[in-house]
């Protein structure tokens, strides 16, 4: 059968095995998405439906989308958030065949309009429904590149899957009610290129285009006084500079030979397109802006020296970690920034500057911020004189403690103490910081009791029994998920030895809480990641 120049003929897309991009081991559907419709030779997307040439299909935004990522059934987007919460899922394209005839599969337009309530509320787009490109890093889905709205273009690549991820963000003012809009998804012809706009002309050719259409204001404003003579080569001059800016190249494509055809295909695109449906149901409460539970994560400063190539203390140094503090405090996860020495004793700090320096009160006091980093001894120095290390804990424990914040800082000292020496080490630290601060709350990371010292009839006994060797020195215990393994019935061993009127708390990196002590080489990809992500 015969259409546009195309035959046309039935297949099924076979079912991707494995992990590439989620595959089925993530539990989605595994079968195979059956065409009705497939063209071969030269095809024309004004004349053809766009879910004829394309695959697009939704996908939660926990998902990973690989470039061989399945094509599954379209089903419209139904999100829940409360106000101040932001919500995201992605929208996946993969051509099915090409119709352009550059290299790439095709280009697609996608065009987003405001989420409105029957009241009258809106969502608007660019600003609470914002759309990025997933771009994959050595073939793994990370950088997010924000995309133009309300209309954007994409090029797709032949055999490959794209994803689009779509984010949500609901201002704490918004009124509740259930918002809908569309997203429209259009094959363009190949020659149909990017329109100009405002973010897409240089620099140069928008000072150009200013300077000259700020003179054709000024040419005829004001006309008071002026005599017909002087008016009418004011006319001809603003005459001259419009029609010279008008059939720029810049607006060829609105010229009256092709305008006419470009409206005809746009309205024909509008008839093909594929209409995504989004729903937003707004619940009537408002998540609270500090979290109620903290989200702590930890960035090795070395990793950030070495991909951003900064050197410690300077300038761009301290950008650098801006950036990183900042980017994870909009998703209201706690940063800290850290760096080993002997041993396993670490330096954990969240902000930079000390406790005397304005940025100091900028970083604590957000509002976003659930818990920060007190560091033990100094930033930048790395002095090793004890006197001086213990003169500058004294200074910036003195003026915290005097700070509406302080109830949100603590000390973390030591990664994983493994024998009875770094056990007593951190004992002596904690000692000293509370001799400044008795309310000061110190973490201690561990996964297993002192090594050298039989204090437990077993390995887990032994694990289970650390708060008693570190009580009162430390107040926050953090262990890690693998511990467990699979019995998480085991964790109400673990808080059954803590004393939560003395204000002690366990976390863990998955069961017990959202307290998120990585390991150093989770520490050092989150600094590879966090290089790589796009504003």
């Amino acid at each position: 059968m015969e259409k546009s120049g195309g035959k046309q003929v039935s297949v099924v897309v076979p079912p991707l095995e494995g992990l590439a991009g989620g595959g089925t081991a993530y539990g989605w559907s595994d079968g195979g998405l059956e065409d009705s419709i497939l063209y071969t030779g030269k095809v024309d997307p004004t004349k053809v439906p766009t879910a004829d040439l394309l695959h697009v299909w939704c996908m939660p935004s926990t998902a990973n989308i690989g470039q061989q990522e399945i094509p599954r059934p379209l089903e419209n987007i139904s999100l829940l958030a409360a106000r101040n919460e932001k919500e995201s899922v992605q929208i996946v394209l993969r051509p099915k065949v090409s119709w352009a005839c550059s290299g790439i599969a095709g280009t697609v337009q996608m065009h987003c309009t405001d989420l409105c309530s029957s009241s009258g509320d809106r969502l608007a787009v660019g600003q609470s429904l914002t759309l990025r490109r997933v771009v994959p890093i050595l073939g793994v889905p990370d950088a997010l590149v924000p995309l133009d709205l309300p209309v954007s273009q994409i090029n797709l690549l032949p055999g490959e899957t794209t994803a689009i991820w779509l984010s949500v963000d609901v201002p704490p003012g918004q009124p509740p009610g259930q918002y809908e809009g569309v997203v429209s998804i259009s094959a363009l012809k190949g020659e149909v290129g990017f329109r100009c706009t405002s973010q897409s002309m240089p620099k140069l050719e928008k000072s150009e285009l200013y300077r000259e259409l700020k003179s054709c204001l000024d040419s005829v404003d004001p006309v008071d006084g002026r005599t017909m003579d002087e008016l009418v080569e004011r006319e001809k001059f603003t005459t001259s500079v419009l029609r010279r800016i008008l059939f720029s190249p810049m607006f060829h494509e609105f010229s009256s030979d092709n305008g006419s055809t470009e409206m005809m295909d746009e309205d024909a695109l509008t008839n093909l397109s594929v209409l995504l449906k989004i729903t937003v149901t707004v619940w009537d409460f408002t998540l609270p802006i500090t979290p109620s539970l903290p989200a702590v994560i930890g960035i090795s400063e070395t990793v950030i020296e070495d991909r951003f190539r900064v050197e410690h203390g300077t300038d761009g140094w301290f950008d650098a970690l801006d950036q990183h503090f900042r980017w994870l405090l909009q998703y209201r996860i706690s940063p800290f920034f850290c760096r080993w020495g002997d041993s396993m004793r670490v330096l954990a700090y969240t902000c930079p500057w000390r406790a005397d320096h304005p940025k100091s009160d900028e970083y604590y006091s957000n509002l976003r911020l659930a818990a920060y980093a007190v560091p033990y001894y100094p930033i930048l120095s790395g002095c090793s004189n004890s006197d001086a290390e213990k003169d500058s804990l004294r200074k910036e424990v003195e003026i915290l403690k005097n700070k509406a914040h302080w109830g949100k800082a603590y000390f973390y000292l030591w990664d994983e103490p493994l024998n009875a020496e770094q056990y007593e080490v951190i004992r002596s630290m904690s000692r000293e910081i509370r001799t400044y601060a008795p309310d000061a709350r110190v973490l201690t990371t561990y996964y297993c009791g002192p090594s050298d010292v039989h204090y437990a009839p077993g390995t887990f006994e032994a694990f289970v029994k650390v708060p008693n060797l570190l009580r009162p020195h430390t107040q926050i215990f953090c262990t890690s998920e693998w511990v467990l393994g699979a019995r998480e019935d085991l964790v109400k061993d673990i808080t059954a030895e803590l004393r939560s009127e003395n204000g002690e708390e366990c976390r863990n990196g998955g069961h017990m809480s959202v307290w998120a002590l990585l390991i150093p080489i989770q520490i050092c990809t989150l600094g590879c990641v966090a290089h790589n992500i796009v504003p």
